[in-house]
Parts: C-alpha cells; structure tokens; sequence
C-alpha cells in the first residue's frame, strides 16, 4: 500500500511541476491565486531591522556598521544570503566608499547569526546613524485616461537608513539607503541617494546601489562565471535599461553576477562561481552634484522566485508590473491611421465611434508633424483633437527620436573617430544636444497645446554615449548617457502624471511607459495573411512570457507593409473578412492590441458589422482576457494551439482561446490547467455562448474537454 501512495504522490508532484505549481503551495496559500493579507511592517531595535511583509524577510544587524544578515522567501523556504556584503559602493571624488557592511566573515558560504557581533566596520566606510520608517509614496503621480486593469499605486513601507562619512575629507556629505517593502508581493524597491550638504560641488563617478553576497545556485570545480547558472531565487530588474530587444534580459545594463573572491571555501578551483550580485550601470561617471543636491541611483526591483518553471516566473514578474507599474494595464482599443490629408483623420475618426474603437494614432508616414510649432499647425491638430473628443475618442500621434540624422553639430558624436554616424542606429542626435533639448520641449508643447492623449515615441533614446562637450545637456563622454537618460525619463514622467498614453519600443516601463511591440521580424508582414496568423499567435506566445497582453502591441497591415503582393493585405477590406475577423480575435482573444494600419476600418456595411462584433465581444469579456495568460500549446500548423487567461478575482475565473491551422475540422481532448484560476473542486465550462457544462477537479486543478475546432478557425471556452 505505501508503494502505491509513493506512486501516486510523485504522479501528482509532476502533474503539478508541469504547470509551474510547487507541490508546497496549495490555492489558499498561494499569493498568485489568493491575496496576502498580511501587509508590510519594518521593526527597528537597538541591535537590527527587519522588514517582512508575509512573503519575504530581509534583516540588517546594527553592530559598529549595519549589514543585510538575512534575505528569506517564506514561499519556499529559502535563505538567500550567504555572506555579508556592503550596502552599496560610491565614488566621490575619485575615491571609493563602501557604504554599509560589516567586516570580519572568514566563512563566506554561510552565516550564522552568533558571529555577528564580532563583526567591525570598515575604516573608510560611510556609517550607519539612523532609520526612519515611512509610507510608500507613487513613484509617478500617474493619471489613468483609457480603460485601466489596476487603477490602484500600490501600498507598504518604505525605510530610509541614513549613513555619515568618516573620512573629513567628505563632511556634509549624506548617503541614505531607501528600501521599499510592497503589500501582497514577494517584492522590495530599493535605491541610493547621495546628498551634497557639503561646502562645494563634488564629482561621482559611480554608484553601485545593491551588493548581495547570494547563496550559489550550482556548484562547478571548474567553469568560468558566464558559463554557470545564477541564483534562481531572486529577480532583479532596474529602471536603467534599453536596446530594442523588446524583452528586459537582454535589455538589462545593470546586472552584474560576479566570482567572489573572499569565498575561499566554494567547490571552484579558481572561485570563478557566479555567487555576487552587483546592481549598477557602467557607462556613468563625471556626474557633478552641486552643493544642497543630490544623486539618485537606478532603482533596482528586487523579486524573490519559488520556482525554475518558466510559466509561473512569468506569472510573477507580470504580477510585479501590474503592482508597481498600474499605468501598464492600461489597454485603450486603438487604429493605426495612414493620412494624407485632414478629411481622412476626421473620417476614421467617424469609423472609431461606430465600431467602438477608443482611439485613433497617427501612423508614421502621416501627415502629422509633432515639431512644427507654427500656432497654424496647433490650433488645427487642436481642433481635430477636440473632434475626436466630442465623440468620445483619444487621439495620438506618431514621432521618431532616434535612428534619423539631423546634422554634426547635434548627432551623438563617436568616441573613437571623433565623428557622427557610428549611433546604435547608424545616425542618431544627442539627446542633451541644442536639438535633442529644443526636441523635448516641443514635444511637451504640442501636448500642452493641441491636448492629444497618446504618444507613439518610436526610437527612445537607445543608449547612445557621446564625446560631444559642446552639448549644453551634458559634460562629456562619461556623464553623456547618464544625462541623456535622464532626459528621456523626464519627459516620459512629465506625460504620464498628465494622462499622455505611451507607445515606445524599448524598455521604459518602469519610468512611465505603457506599451511595447511583442516582438517582431518587420518584413513578415509582407507574407501571406494564412502565415501572418500562425505567426501573430507564435509572437503571442513569445512575447507575453515576461510581460502582460497590455504591455504589447502587434501588427496588422491593412494596406501594403514592407512589399509583399495581394494575398499579404486585407485591402479591400470586403474581400477578405474571414481573415480580417480572425486577425482581430487573435489579437483580441490574447488581450493584445494591435496596429491596424491603414486609411480606414470598414468600407462597407458588412465590413463594419464585422468589426462590431468582434469589439463587442473584446469588450463583453474585457476583464478576463486583460488577465494573465497561461500558454497551452504554442502555434506550429500542425496541430491546434491556444492560451488561457485565468482571473481569480472575478466571477469569469478563465477564458481559453483554441485555434486550428489546419485545412479540416478537427476534435481534441484538451487539458485545461485551472490551478491559476482559484477553483479547487468543480468549474462551469461553456463553449462560445452555448450551455454550460460542470467539469470535477483532477488532483492536479486540471479538467479534461473535449471541443471541435473548425477548420482554419477557433473557438472560446468560459470558465466559471
């Protein structure tokens, strides 16, 4: 009998590790599945600090410094730190400062609490002197102006931990350490500000705002750090990161796994192990803070992860951007118009009132110009602006940035050749050039003026460094990409707290933006429209693994796009509604939203009714398809292949999209995975809008049902 149990528990256990479900986590334990009710406090004693929210601990010791001796996920049970590491690291002056830490582990791959007060601070060390406890305040005063998922900031505690230097040289010279604790998410914000209280400007050429000494994730005798697996335990993600990768991996410039050399006793021969974290971009140096000012580092996300399964990291760090980011749940139903003249604006702004669009933007190749500031071309996108408005329409605009020249004295100059041409995209202006300034303020005055509502910023400052020191908007080479950054995420804050509606294709969610492209190969839009829809949907899949349907837009060329002959396009309209309507539940059924680009969305009256119904049906089910998705199958064209939101806080507790490739109907048994949904026991199934029918939880909180998907169609299923 007990080999049987043994058989049976371990089919569950992998049953469960199949959907990214932790066999020690049940639904009412999960904070993915139920909300934590626990909410965020900081305790502050003579001898340590201890924030802890229900799901995550960190602890600091105050002995002759204060450091982090513990970091624990109380999800899995994991203890993250191994070794006591400084709080962050600054250069002042040329010189280096520790900030924070204790000295004095000869054991660096555990720690016991007993050796603590043996510890000693550093010499040269900025020193704690006191802790202030305060509430979390919104990070952007962002103001919601389309159909919201969250309209909630989010709630904790924030401390502050003040730090006095003791090298004389560096009187008046203030280092607070900020850590934000959040309510309901395995989550901590943390940042460095330096502060010039001293009698004259001081120069920092870097600054490391988090320092983790991380328990390894594998151990290696030999390998080199890039070749072994980092802690999985922890996600990092800062506010310091571009590059047009569409994913923020690869767009990271602030994550740093190093060896650690101080780790005498790890199975690495040369202590090569990837066991040290350390959060700060590299490209920043000559940063002058002038007296009474201060310097704020990149604010780094620190997310602590209960499991190496793809789906439900992805869970997690979606649930982080709904939490601190709400702005990105914004989902406002958009068309990409192609203008020529003012007559073709106000008709598809017609066209967006009666099929229940929300908004109209302004394509590239239009004929809107964002930097003519002639009180001519204000007062009439003013007017065409008040239009759209009257009919209950946001109306956007399309302007490039990047990737254009303008001339030598304004380009990003290359530090090697001397010369402009050598940008990230081949040409590009210096954002802290006279033109890159007079850019930005133009932008914030057509807004101000014409009182448009959405921003499509295509080339966002990509990183570009340059050797320019003429540009009033930076020094030099060192501080050029600081600067420039800076710019970029002033002017996208400045739109936000004013209900501006951002499209940029880079990684500037957490400093303002609302969508990015999923993820595409531009010249895929010129094929055939029976392979754009196996591709849109691998696109989905591949693109919302780490970000939410909200977060992402795709692409429909309605008139042609980058080549591509007849059977490309939907133009006419009339004459290829199959795919048009397909196209449009692909995208919508995924939460997406799409650019429909081209002159107008219906040409006759069955073409508008098609549209009707397909954006009754987003909005009928709006709720539940905003909600995380669980991939089910990804597209292949041999077989059928969907996705699930689930939504345990609404009566619609999921909703699954089906689709069929393939040139003949056909029936399948598919698994439904419903652990996300909150059910435990029994759920309600109805296909389409037919009769529902009651299915029992299998051990696994999945259900079993059979549907008949027509042949190059689909179908839904309600889940209740």
């Amino acid at each position: 009998m007990k080999k049987v149990r043994i058989v049976v528990h371990l089919v569950f256990a992998i049953a469960l590790s199949h959907w990214g479900i932790s066999q020690n986590i049940s639904p009412q334990k999960d904070w993915l599945v139920k909300p934590i009710l626990e909410k965020s406090s900081i305790k502050i004693t003579d001898s340590q600090v201890v924030l802890d929210n229900g799901l995550l601990r960190r602890s600091f010791f105050i002995g002759e410094n204060i450091g982090c001796y513990d970091y624990f996920n109380h999800s899995s049970q994991q203890q993250l730190i191994r070794s006591i590491k400084p709080e962050g690291r600054v250069k002042i002056n040329h010189k280096s400062y520790h900030i924070g830490g204790l000295n004095g582990q000869t054991e660096n791959a555990y720690l016991k609490p007993e050796w603590l007060k043996n510890f000693k601070k550093g010499s040269t060390d900025f020193v704690y002197q006191s802790a202030e406890i305060k509430p979390i305040e919104p990070f952007i005063n962002w103001k919601a102006s389309t159909w919201t998922a969250n309209r909630q900031q989010p709630t904790g505690k924030r401390l502050i931990l003040n730090f006095i230097a003791q090298d004389k040289n560096l009187t008046g010279i203030k280092i607070q350490v900020n850590y934000e604790l959040y309510d309901g998410i395995p989550l901590l914000v943390k940042w460095i500000e330096v502060i010039n209280n001293s009698a004259s400007t001081i120069t920092v050429d870097g600054l490391v705002n988090e320092i983790l000494g991380l328990v390894e994730e594998e151990s290696a005798v030999v390998g080199k750090v890039s070749e072994m697996k980092v802690q999985h335990g922890i996600y990092l993600e800062t506010n310091y990161a571009f590059n047009n990768a569409m994913r923020y991996d690869i767009s990271d410039q602030t994550t740093h796994w190093l060896a650690d050399s101080t780790y005498t006793s790890q199975v690495n021969y040369n202590y090569d192990t990837p066991c040290l974290v350390e959060i700060y971009p590299e490209k920043v140096a000559n940063i002058k803070i002038m007296q009474g000012s201060s310097l704020k580092s990149v604010r780094t996300h620190e997310l602590l992860m209960d499991s190496y399964d793809r789906q439900r990291r992805g869970l997690m760090i979606r649930k982080m951007y709904r939490t601190i980011a709400p702005w990105t749940t914004q989902n406002p139903i958009f068309m990409h118009l192609v203008s020529k003249n003012d007559e073709q604006v106000l008709k598809c702004i017609d066209q967006c009132a009666a099929t229940g669009y929300e908004a109209l933007i302004l394509s590239f190749g239009s004929h809107l110009n964002m930097e003519d500031m002639s009180e001519e071309n204000l007062n009439r996108w003013k007017k065409i602006a008040e239009k759209a408005h009257s009919k209950g329409i946001q109306i956007g605009g399309y302007s490039l940035f990047s990737s254009r020249r303008i001339d030598d004295e304004n380009d990003v100059v290359d530090p090697v050749t001397g010369k402009t041409g050598h940008a990230f995209f081949g040409n590009a202006p210096c954002f802290g050039s006279k033109w890159g300034l007079a850019y930005r303020d133009k932008i914030k005055r057509f807004f101000e003026e014409t009182h448009f509502d959405i921003w499509e910023n295509d080339g966002p400052y990509p990183g570009d460094v340059c050797a320019s020191t003429t540009h009033p908007g930076h020094e030099g080479l060192a501080d050029s990409q600081w600067k420039q950054m800076n710019i970029q995420k002033e002017l996208y804050h400045w739109l936000n707290e004013r209900g501006v509606y951002i499209n940029a294709p880079d990684w500037y969610f957490l400093d303002g933006t609302h969508k990015i492209a999923l993820g595409y190969r531009e010249v895929n839009f010129s094929l055939s429209r029976s392979q754009q829809r196996i591709l849109n949907r691998q696109n989905i899949h591949d693109g919302t693994q780490e970000k939410t349907g909200s977060m992402s837009w795709g692409f429909v060329p309605l008139t042609q796009y980058q080549g591509g002959g007849a059977d490309a396009i939907l133009e006419p309209l009339s004459q290829h509604l199959p795919d048009y309507e397909q196209l449009m539940m692909i995208y919508y059924g995924a939460g997406v939203q799409a650019c429909y680009r081209g002159p107008q969305l219906y040409d006759t009256d069955i073409t508008k009714a098609v549209v009707q119904k397909s954006i009754n049906w987003y909005k009928k089910y709006r709720d539940v398809l905003n909600a995380d998705m669980i991939q089910l199958r990804r597209a292949d064209g041999r077989d059928w292949d969907g996705l699930i939101h689930v939504a345990p806080n609404l009566a619609q507790k999921g909703l699954a999209m089906l689709y069929n490739p393939t040139t003949e109907t056909i029936e399948r048994t598919i698994t439904l995975p419903l652990y996300y949904t909150g059910l435990s026991k029994q759920a309600r199934v109805r296909e389409k809008e037919g009769v529902a029918k009651t299915y029992t939880l299998n051990r696994d909180y999945s259900i079993l049902v059979k549907v008949k998907i027509p042949a190059e169609g689909y179908t839904w299923l309600v889940i209740e």
